[in-house]
């Protein structure tokens, strides 16, 4: 066998052992859900006569719905990625990757078991939160099949970038609860973005920093393809942060995960 052939072998084994892990514990993936849906019917059904305001242009709350629907579901993103963090912590702490070392396995392959199964969950949280939205009277009408395959993809390396850091938080914690509290900020920054009002509503000292963080030219990116607004520079800015999200993840995790045991 091939190492090619050896690598994609072992690292869908990992794969599979993740999947099923999350599988037959499901409620931590469950209460990280539970933040961005609860933010949904908060923000909509509680604040939303008030947060449309904000908005501009006399939006009422059919227009808010749709408004903060985008920076949901890359909050969705940013709140699933934690239970990778927490899942590579467990297995680094409690002497499975050390055995995993011993075997004659693709060094690699536990790395990406983690990667790929935290997107897979990504993506199939972000379809549950987006089908909270639909219920709720979201609507992307004007959105072309192109660019539902591009919101998608977003989506997609979004969840990639995050979760290859999740992964490299994980890996340098000293324990589960370090790393669940190490990836807080990946919740929290999406409170600090255009997710819920737009960027240039905060007061003008702030505004740089909520302007261009990862999460809001990803935010606005995706309504730009599901809304048809405007993105402008948000794209480029995107991409350059997934880049470099994920190169800074693969180099911390690769690192921390070949580093000698103590």
């Amino acid at each position: 066998m091939s190492s090619v052939s050896a690598a994609v072998r072992d690292s869908s084994t990992m794969l599979r052992r993740n999947l099923l892990h999350a599988w037959r514990y499901p409620s931590g993936t469950l209460n990280l859900l539970l933040t961005p849906i609860m933010m949904l019917l908060l923000f909509v059904y509680i604040f939303g006569d008030v947060m449309s305001a904000g908005i501009g242009g006399g939006a009422d709350r059919s227009d808010y719905i749709a408004y903060i629907v985008p920076g949901l579901l890359l909050m969705t993103v940013g709140s699933t990625v934690i239970g990778a963090a927490v899942s590579v912590s467990v297995d680094m702490t409690q002497g499975l990757t050390a055995r995993f070392r011993t075997m004659a396995i693709y060094r690699g392959s536990l790395l990406v078991g983690h990667v790929v199964g935290g997107v897979l969950q990504c993506v199939m949280s972000v379809v549950l939160v987006g089908a909270v939205g639909v219920a709720m009277g979201f609507r992307s009408t004007d959105a072309t099949a192109l660019e539902w395959i591009a919101a998608f993809g977003l989506i997609t390396v979004f969840a990639l970038a995050l979760t290859w850091i999740a992964v490299g938080m994980g890996a340098a914690s000293p324990n589960p609860e370090a790393a669940g509290n190490m990836a807080m900020p990946l919740i929290l920054l999406p409170l600090i973005s255009s997710a819920f009002i737009p960027a240039d509503t905060m007061p003008g000292w702030f505004q740089p920093i909520a302007q261009y963080q990862p999460f809001t030219p990803a935010i606005e990116t995706l309504r730009g393809l599901l809304l048809g607004t405007g993105i402008g520079h948000n794209g480029w800015i995107t991409i350059a942060w997934c880049v470099g999200l994920i190169a800074l993840g693969y180099r911390w995790s690769t690192a921390q995960f070949n580093r000698d045991p103590k």
